[in-house]
């Protein structure tokens, strides 16, 4: 069992017998060739389109995909939680793939999480499992602050809940560099430049972010499909002039956004995880600990993981998600 808040690296593998160990570094296949076609429902201000796996009475496990990933992140990970037991769904989030707006929104934190919770609700799914990394990981620790609605959280690079005034000061020059895509979204000629070169972007950032990941040109391909969405670069754009105070938010959301503000501790059970090789930015670890109140543990997988952990190690990222639902 994992220990609480602030103890040391734990090894989470013992009580996820049901998942085999991770397998070294290794070429991605990615491809979720076992699933079915994306369904369609109607969430709040979306059109989710989403893939399900698992027995349909299973534990529910909500896996959240970040920027600019997809789905594919999970492909290995769903069926191993599947054959665990699991109900596993993976929405495309706002931006992404076959989703759709019903009417204009924004990216900021508190609307990408408001849109697992509304999704919980048109499935009728009470309560949730949440796993996630980079934006998926934030919505996850965002949405973990709805009351009874998240059963356990399974987080990459910890607690990742945004403060604007915090996001205000400014960094040591090394730590700017690596959020110089954050600076360049800023500008009229970032925005232009992204839309003009989705995918040359997001393949660097791929490589970036995980050095040591041998992707094949397949794989990326799989995920980047999903960065043609018509609402990609307003929703990508939004969400980083919002996190540097350039870009207002939705006025339904201040009131969520004040209490985050307050960066308001976390009580469900959570697992944390981070890739040795992880080049994206992120906290360390130290730093988050004390804001998971509830039963934690917290796990460096080593081996060239980097920042998509789901991807690059899912027998771990898997483990991890059946050590959380049984603390």
């Amino acid at each position: 069992m994992p220990r609480s808040v602030g103890a040391a690296p734990l090894g989470l593998g013992e009580e996820s017998t049901a998942i085999p160990a991770n397998k070294p570094a290794r070429p991605a296949r990615g491809e979720l060739s076992g699933l079915a076609e994306p369904r369609r429902i109607i969430a709040g201000v979306l059109d989710v389109a989403y893939l399900e796996v698992g027995p349909g009475d299973g534990p529910a496990v909500i896996l959240l995909h970040g920027w600019p990933y997809d789905v594919h992140a999970f492909a290995e990970v769903a069926p191993l939680l599947a054959s665990a037991g699991f109900r596993v769904i993976i929405p495309h989030l706002r931006g992404f793939g076959p989703t759709r707006f019903r009417n204009d929104a924004t990216g900021q934190q508190a609307a990408i999480a408001s849109d697992v919770v509304a999704l919980m609700d048109a499935l009728l799914i009470p309560s949730a499992i949440l796993a996630g990394f980079d934006w998926g990981a934030r919505a996850c620790c965002v949405a973990a602050r709805e009351p009874g609605r998240c059963a356990a959280l399974v987080s990459v690079s910890g607690y990742l809940i945004g403060n604007r005034a915090v996001g205000a000061l400014p960094l040591l020059p090394r730590a700017e560099l690596t959020w110089w895509y954050q600076f360049y979204f800023a500008t009229e000629r970032g925005r232009a430049g992204y839309d003009a070169n989705r995918q040359a972007f997001a393949k660097l950032i791929w490589q970036t972010a995980s050095p040591e990941w041998r992707f094949d040109d397949a794989t990326f391909a799989r995920s980047a499909a999903s960065l043609v969405n018509p609402d990609h670069v307003a929703i990508v754009i939004h969400n980083y002039r919002w996190r540097l105070g350039l870009a207002s938010g939705e006025a339904r959301y201040d009131g969520t956004e004040r209490l985050l503000e307050t960066a308001p501790t976390i009580h469900v059970p959570t697992i944390t995880l981070e890739g040795d090789a992880n080049r994206a930015p992120h906290p360390e670890p130290a730093r988050y600990a004390s804001k998971f109140v509830g039963k934690y543990g917290h796990q460096l997988i080593g081996g060239g993981f980097g920042h998509n952990l789901p991807q690059e190690a899912p027998h771990a990222f898997a483990r991890a998600i059946v050590t959380a639902a049984s603390l």
